[in-house]
């Protein structure tokens, strides 16, 4: 076994054994710690995600523009992130495939040394993926630009082909299926024939190809507009950049592009400029060399003797020498991963995916890595209702009046955050007006067609609930949900579908007036969701929310009586300390309605009075010693308020 092994790395163990740990390693940390759900679920971040339906009418539209056939193939691809392990395998294989061209390039080119550097493509791919961002279509585009590379010097230097015929070939196919990446397909080989094979008419009319193959392809034949002809699924393309979110990435991955033609390009220009400036041997003018004079052998010192039987150990002992340079590319690929990954954008990401799949215990574990957004806090105040801790919990976590509802002026427009919220209340026509935006903004998600089907299902509105019902139906994983209520509406003529809880309970809840959306009255929207019903304890667990978090004791107070309608045992924590600090505030009691405050509300009011004072009333001075004892309660929270908690 020993001797299999040894006899492995010494025949090649760059290409084999390291490669093959690098992509189980690369596999494992897409699959384990990206998690492809997440850039799936695109948690309103990624717009550009696409969507997958089966059926000639979605697969025709892709047929009327150069490098369609590959946005539809790589459409479908990307349908498998939303299962992480097949999401997992469908990256790998793309950086895989990427580095084996990277690879045959460099050594068709008679570049060994360089051969190395096939694992920065895959380097490059996981910074995008670890700063979830999208890219698959425009990767893919480039992948192909490879392999059409690698097949004409394969054509070309093996076969004896025609170059002129196998490169116009490659040109026609590489243009239809991928667009605007052919460019990089004739460039790669220009550079090869123009500084490799020292081919100069050849590099011009391939040069010139680059100009003439997209404006007939593209302008003439598929009549598509000059800029899209050029650069559709290129990194520079309108289509990319109208994105502001993905300007940073962009660079990474135009890297990706240019890293090939790069590479070529500095070591064809290096290999011409020694070969020109050489000095021929056989010139018969070149001046004849000096014999050679023996000169006696210096003794060098015990260190260079020492080092050089330490290299001729190490250049001996091909284990060791692969073990080393194996630990150090994925050291060094480790410090590249460890520094570009995005923390905080991961924790946006999970935060989002598992609301909106309502796994609150993974959405409050989460938080705690970005507990500074607007976006979590709001994901965690829903996960602390439906865990029973919003009047315990809310302030555990960093909070203003703007998170219960992303009210502020730069959330306004962040619809994708903000349907289920009201879904969850019972409010269907805030939710449709929001998933209607999102939809025009996110496109045809199934996230979103689910919704909307299930608010048009509860109001009734059964045709355009069809709509989006079949829309489903030819997806990939969200088809038996879709087929499985067609059928439930066809056998229900009156709709009223009495099993289905979750439509019964939107039904319950849902007030039929309609409201404004700048600005939105919240207190009174929660408030006519508890006219409609008395007993909807998420509209009444957030008007009291928004009441602590406003600092509107007085309304708070007024709503006391609304616990009566619910099974609470006792004053709720947060809402204790709330009326101990308006009866200190106002010098007069308040009606409880039977209920007593607890002595341990009573002992935290005045353990943080006994502090407060202890520094004088300082506010700066006794912020440590408060935020310790008492960061979780109300009492910290009215003092310090926003200002405080962002200390």
């Amino acid at each position: 076994m020993l001797n299999s092994f040894r006899t492995l790395l010494t025949q090649n163990p760059d290409r084999r054994l390291r490669s093959l740990l690098f992509f189980i390693l690369f596999y494992l940390y897409i699959w384990l710690e990206v998690d492809t759900r997440l850039i799936y679920h695109g948690a309103g971040a990624i717009s550009d995600f696409p969507v997958f339906f089966r059926g000639w009418t979605f697969f025709h539209r892709f047929t009327s523009y150069p490098g369609g056939i590959l946005e539809y193939l790589c459409a479908l691809l990307s349908q498998f992130l939303y299962i992480g392990w097949a999401g997992a395998l469908v990256l790998t294989l793309q950086a895989w495939l990427l580095s084996l061209c990277t690879d045959y390039l460099f050594k068709a080119v008679n570049l060994p040394r360089l051969r190395c550097l096939r694992f920065v493509p895959p380097v490059l791919l996981l910074i995008t993926y670890t700063r979830y961002t999208y890219h698959f279509a425009t990767t893919t585009a480039l992948l192909i630009s490879l392999l059409s590379v690698c097949l004409y010097l394969t054509a070309t230097q093996k076969a004896k082909l025609s170059r002129l015929i196998v490169f116009l070939v490659l040109s026609v196919f590489v243009y239809t299926i991928a667009g605007g990446a052919y460019l990089l397909f004739a460039l790669v080989c220009a550079i090869y024939e123009l500084l490799f094979a020292r081919r100069c008419w050849f590099a011009l009319v391939y040069l010139l190809s680059a100009i003439v193959i997209p404006y007939a392809g593209g302008v003439l034949v598929f009549d598509v507009s000059i800029i899209d002809a050029f650069t559709n699924l290129l990194p520079v393309s309108w289509k990319i950049f109208e994105y502001e979110n993905y300007k940073k990435i962009l660079i990474i991955v135009s890297a990706l592009y240019l890293f090939a033609p790069s590479v070529l390009l500095v070591s064809g220009l290096c290999r011409s400029f020694f070969i020109t400036h050489a000095q021929p041997l056989n010139q018969p003018n070149a001046p004849k060399a000096r014999p050679h004079k023996p000169t006696k052998k210096k003794r060098g010192s015990k260190f260079s003797r020492l080092r050089s039987r330490i290299l001729s150990w190490y250049s001996g002992a091909p284990i060791i020498k692969w073990s080393v340079e194996s630990c150090l590319l994925f050291v060094l690929v480790g410090a590249v991963i460890f520094f570009s990954r995005d923390i905080k954008k991961k924790a946006l990401f999970e935060t989002d995916f598992y609301a909106a799949r309502r796994m609150w215990p993974q959405v409050l574990a989460a938080a705690p890595k970005h507990p500074n957004s607007y976006y979590i806090v709001h994901a965690v105040n829903r996960a602390l209702y439906h865990t029973g801790r919003m009047p315990y919990d809310l302030f555990r976590f960093y909070q203003s009046p703007d998170t219960l509802f992303l009210t502020a002026a730069e959330h306004r427009e962040s619809y994708f955050k903000k349907f289920d919220i009201f879904l969850d209340l019972g409010h269907v026509n805030m939710a449709e007006h929001e998933l209607t935006e999102s939809l025009a903004t996110d496109g045809r998600r199934p996230l979103i067609l689910k919704r909307l089907a299930l608010a048009n299902i509860a109001k009734r509105t059964i045709h355009t609930a069809r709509v989006h019902l079949s829309a489903l139906g030819k997806t990939l994983f969200d088809a038996d949900w879709a087929t499985d209520y067609l059928q439930q509406l066809r056998s229900d003529p009156t709709f009223t579908l009495p099993a289905d809880h979750e439509i019964q309970r939107l039904r319950r809840y849902m007030p039929v007036q309609d409201y404004g959306f700048s600005p939105m009255p919240f207190e009174h929207i929660l408030l006519d969701l508890l006219k409609k019903n008395a007993r909807n304890r998420m509209a009444f667990e957030y008007l009291m929310s928004s009441y602590l978090l406003t600092g509107e004791l007085g309304k708070l107070i007024q709503n006391l009586h609304r616990l009566d309608d619910f099974d609470y045992t006792q004053i709720p924590p947060l809402y204790e300390q709330a009326l101990l600090l308006y009866m200190h505030k106002e010098k007069k009691p308040v009606d409880l309605h039977g209920r007593q405050i607890s002595q341990l509300s009573r002992q935290r009011f005045e353990n943080f009075k006994k502090v407060y004072a202890f520094y004088g009333g300082n506010k700066e001075a006794a912020f440590q010693s408060l935020a310790n004892a008492h960061g979780d309660t109300f009492f910290f929270y009215s003092t310090y308020g926003l200002s405080g908690l962002k200390k």
